[in-house]
């Protein structure tokens, strides 16, 4: 059933910042005590807050000191800023959608001002995007809970089981799924095995992803 709306996680799923800002991350924790491989990293971290990354890092014996969520959050966007690519065919699908009709927003547990520093440095990105992105900051609850994904269809004016999510982890799939919402995961490297056991379709390419929505 090709969707009335489809929501896209934007780290990961838009443009391409889950290594940036993982291996960040990790030379972060390192300073502070907590000195894991990059792929640990990003199995504990991606897709959630980084205010939650601080909760976690602390019970993992990290050292983190006062204000660090803020700090963080303002040398990372500074990082992103310095040249965040997009994911390969991420304005192919967008095409695709436009000439349907269909629209499409962010829903991202994300702040908008490292949405601004990543989709901003593309201006085929930025065009698209505006008043149509949604981030944790907007709503009580980030992802896994269904919060924003329904806050985003209702501002966008379409019932959940008409929308379609797009996402790349664990977090975000299962946020679609407490929202009643199909979803694919974006798994280009790996087995998305996490993403399949949260009810996500996996997909490798996004040149295959018109065809799974039915365009």
């Amino acid at each position: 059933m090709t969707p009335r709306l489809v929501v896209f996680d934007c780290d990961g799923v838009v443009v391409d910042s889950e290594i940036i800002t993982n291996t960040f991350l990790r030379d972060e924790m390192a300073a502070h005590g907590l000195d894991l491989p990059l792929d640990q990293i990003m199995g504990l971290f991606v897709g959630g807050t980084i205010a939650g990354v601080a909760v976690k890092a602390r019970e993992l014996g990290a050292r983190l000191p006062q204000g660090w969520v803020e700090s963080f959050y303002t040398r990372l966007c500074a990082r992103l800023a310095q040249g965040t690519p997009m994911i390969a065919g991420i304005v192919g699908v967008l095409e695709r959608l436009e000439s349907a009709g269909i629209p499409y927003c962010i829903g991202s547990n994300g702040r908008h001002v490292k949405m601004q520093a990543t989709l901003g440095q593309h201006p085929e990105l930025a065009a698209r995007f505006t008043s149509n992105v949604f981030a944790a900051s907007d709503i009580a609850r980030p992802k896994p809970a269904p919060d924003l994904f329904l806050h985003a269809a209702a501002t966008m004016g379409h019932p959940p089981d008409a929308c379609v999510v797009i996402e790349d982890s664990p977090t975000g799939a299962r946020a679609a799924k407490a929202a009643g919402m199909r979803c694919f995961g974006y798994a280009p490297e790996g087995d998305g095995a996490k993403l399949a056991a949260e009810g996500a379709q996996v997909f490798r390419s996004m040149d295959g992803l018109p065809a799974l929505l039915g365009l």
